[in-house]
């Protein structure tokens, strides 16, 4: 309970600063950095347009509420635009269960079931507090948690350094809390609304 309720907490911060500073705070990503942050290899398969015009970047836990409100977002956007194409960075920063879930949805991935296990877990009407929450809202989903925990413990140390590259992005950007979004070169951190994503990919298409 404690867990859960410090988790909402920030994430109700978060909420309210993203509906206060969501036209101001947004910054500049340098192209050195940008490069860097959409390079292979990433370990989760890229969304929408393989080579579109617009890059929409998520650094996201699968414990943050606000990541769970922006996920219908970021899939019409990607549904109904063609040229957009997103990169989900697991950050799992809300501890030990966000860390298994992300190794979870890691070897999913490797196994050509990314999509499932993802939409499963950012889905859940449930909070996940332990791993054992996290096993549950996948073998519900049809995963065979067996074959998931052997690949975790055969890859484990790969599945490490891509969340340490993901945690090192996410300090260089001077993010402090999921979500974390940037659409072209433009760096928004917090959630946002579907007309502010939109307003976000119209201007990274001007070049402004």
């Amino acid at each position: 309970m404690r867990t859960r309720n410090a988790r909402f907490f920030l994430s109700w911060l978060l909420a309210l600063a993203t509906v206060s500073t969501a036209a101001l705070a947004i910054d500049k990503v340098s192209p050195g950095a940008l490069k860097a942050i959409v390079a292979d290899p990433l370990v989760t398969p890229v969304i929408g347009a393989a080579h579109g015009d617009v890059t929409v970047v998520e650094y996201f836990d699968y414990n943050c509420p606000v990541c769970r409100h922006l996920e219908p977002q970021l899939r019409r956007l990607v549904l109904g635009d063609p040229q957009v194409r997103l990169i989900r960075k697991d950050w799992p920063v809300f501890g030990d269960a966000s860390i298994y879930a992300a190794y979870c949805v890691f070897a999913a991935a490797r196994a050509g079931q990314y999509a499932a296990a993802h939409d499963a877990l950012i889905g859940s009407a449930k909070d996940l507090d332990s791993k054992e929450d996290v096993q549950q809202v996948l073998r519900d989903a049809g995963f065979d948690l067996h074959r998931i925990d052997a690949d975790i413990a055969l890859h484990e140390s790969e599945y490490a350094a891509i969340l340490a590259r993901n945690k090192r992005e996410a300090a260089e950007l001077g993010l402090r809390g999921t979500p974390g979004l940037i659409v072209g070169n433009q760096f928004a951190p917090g959630g946002m609304d579907a007309a502010q994503l939109k307003s976000l990919v119209q201007r990274a298409r001007q070049g402004s």
